[in-house]
């Protein structure tokens, strides 16, 4: 059985939308047809930010508390893929593979079926007209993702890879980043 991830910001001995992260454990678990329960119970570092890593299936196999310091990418390259990454899994080869045609680029948006998806590392939105739009169909449904369309500060939409330029600003968003727009981005 593959093993799945979760990542959780921590910060000065916190972690951060646990709710969220422990019902996606659970869905994941349901979704894979494993029928038990996997409780959080995390003891950040008191002092600073973390990425914590939690490595599981039917139980905890890991859990590890890792510096971190944000870099947003400035350039991403879009790529046609029709990968499937709808559970968040330790194993990233089908994601590595894509970045690895990334050129010049910093990160990668992933075009599925003509529909923006997601990068490599976070889901996306758009901002079009008043509105801040994400992809209705990511490849992922990231806890940040959620937790802003529940406050009804993002909307899902079909955006076709062509519809990219008519966007003034991009944002990425996942659990470490919150959410970011990028200033200047370059989509090539």
């Amino acid at each position: 059985m593959q093993t799945l991830l979760e990542t959780i910001k921590c910060l000065d001995g916190r972690a951060l939308h646990l709710p969220y992260h422990q019902k996606r454990i659970q869905d994941s678990l349901k979704k894979l047809g494993i029928n038990t329960s996997i409780k959080l119970l995390l003891t950040p570092p008191t002092q600073g930010l973390y990425r914590c890593r939690v490595l599981y299936n039917e139980k905890i196999n890991k859990i590890e508390y890792l510096p971190y310091k944000m870099t947003l990418p400035q350039h991403f390259k879009l790529m046609h893929s029709n990968i499937n990454y709808d559970l968040k899994y330790e194993n990233r080869d089908e994601l590595n593979a894509l970045m690895q045609n990334k050129e010049n680029a910093d990160e990668i948006i992933i075009v599925k079926n003509n529909l923006i998806t997601d990068t490599s590392i976070a889901n996306l939105c758009f901002y079009h007209k008043g509105e801040w739009l994400t992809p209705s169909k990511p490849l992922l449904k990231g806890t940040t993702r959620q937790r802003f369309l529940e406050k009804k500060k993002i909307i899902p939409a079909d955006i076709e890879y062509t519809d990219i330029e008519k966007f003034s600003q991009i944002a990425l968003m996942n659990a470490m980043i919150e959410f970011q727009i990028i200033e200047n981005a370059i989509i090539t």
